[in-house]
């Protein structure tokens, strides 16, 4: 998406001045309830890292998953910064921020899924990389997230896009 700018100018058209105000296309429809502000870490000053970064963007087990000789989905590897917080209640009410740290804890803990908010809004769906031991239950990014919920983080995996849905698969989190 290209940014828009305007430059302020003053314009003289058949003896009337017009004003043109410096006007910015914002990238991204922003955050719901700004002011709930993040437990910990900035945009600027993530409090921590979550995921490994790879130079390839789908493990393994998620290129052998694929069925009747197809291939994994495009993808690339990204890393991106934001909140962790509790994708379903965020959309649903636009709950997040420290205020809602234990209520998104107590929906982790339930299986909800898992969102990352970014600093421009946008949402992204966080969930581990590796297929099979995904579906197995041979992972653990889920502690991670509930240790994690409300801090912003930078945040490492595969990034997937359909439809206007946005997932970025963390790898790194296999049970040992």
């Amino acid at each position: 998406m290209k940014t828009l700018k305007l430059i302020g100018m003053t314009l003289l058209v058949g003896g009337v001045m017009l004003t043109v105000a410096s006007a910015q296309k914002k990238k991204g429809p922003g955050i719901l309830n700004p002011d709930w502000k993040p437990e910990g870490g900035t945009y600027a000053a993530p409090m921590g890292k979550l995921g490994e970064k790879s130079a390839e963007p789908w493990s393994a087990t998620t290129q052998g998953a694929a069925i009747q000789g197809r291939k994994a989905n495009a993808a690339k590897p990204a890393t991106v910064t934001g909140e962790i917080l509790d994708f379903s209640c965020y959309l649903q009410i636009g709950k997040h921020g420290d205020k809602h740290r234990s209520c998104a804890q107590k929906c982790f803990t339930a299986g909800q899924p898992v969102g990352l908010l970014a600093e421009d809004g946008t949402m992204y769906m966080l969930m581990e990389e590796e297929h099979d031991p995904r579906r197995d239950g041979l992972t653990d990014f889920r502690k991670a997230a509930i240790e994690h919920a409300s801090h912003i983080m930078e945040v490492s995996g595969t990034l997937s896009e359909h439809g206007g849905y946005k997932a970025l698969y963390v790898n790194g989190y296999l049970k040992k």
